[in-house]
């Protein structure tokens, strides 16, 4: 099975292609859309996510783009919320974009690093992970299952001095048990992104059984 996988990201495009790489299917980006001559005259549409929660973005995302393209696609949304935050000053889904601003990696260091500062030097943070996969118009699939979910972490406010590009939050994000940065976790360490990793690759292979 071909898949797009409505992203820009290369980060997170590389995460669910080696997600695919145990099953049978072939997930390519946005960016790959310009080297396929039906796609190059295609003017892709400009999201909205107003959604109340990251299911609910990553449907409204998933139906925008195959409402233009017509191809079997799948769109994720995430939603950041810290426990000493209030209903009111959590990001949610809204991790970027702060204040109506959309932010650079750079800036989000900034920000986050400051926000943990306020609050002690850390806070305690989980991340909430939805999909929506959309192979025609009749078979759409949703999850925003618990074990799409990463376990809560320390957000601080000391940043690491390696930024991954696309996932700029993890030179702040402290892994709990081991207390060391999530870049600093090797292969197996890396508890919790190998655990969210067989999420997704359990909903694909639920996907696969349900389209047999």
């Amino acid at each position: 099975m071909k898949l797009l996988y409505a992203t820009t990201n290369n980060a997170k495009l590389k995460s669910m292609q080696r997600i695919a790489n145990t099953l049978d299917i072939e997930i390519f980006g946005l960016k790959d859309l310009e080297n396929i001559s039906e796609f190059k005259n295609i003017k892709l549409p400009q999201i909205d996510e107003s959604g109340k929660n990251p299911l609910e973005n990553a449907i409204i995302k998933a139906k925008a783009y195959y409402e233009v393209l017509q191809i079997p696609l799948f769109s994720c949304d995430s939603g950041l919320y810290f426990d000493e935050l209030s209903e009111e000053e959590q990001p949610g889904t809204h991790i970027r974009r702060i204040n109506g601003k959309e932010l650079q990696d750079a800036q989000m260091i900034k920000h986050y690093s400051n926000l943990a500062f306020n609050h002690g030097g850390k806070i305690i943070g989980r991340y909430k992970n939805a999909i929506c996969l959309i192979f025609n118009k009749d078979k759409i699939f949703t999850s925003m299952d618990k074990s799409l979910e990463i376990e809560p972490f320390y957000l601080v406010d000391k940043p690491h001095q390696k930024i991954t590009s696309g996932f700029p939050l993890d030179s702040l994000s402290v892994d709990i048990k081991t207390e060391k940065y999530y870049n600093d976790l090797d292969d197996n360490l890396a508890v919790d992104k190998n655990a969210i990793e067989n999420g997704f690759a359990n909903f694909f292979k639920k996907v696969l059984e349900e389209l047999k």
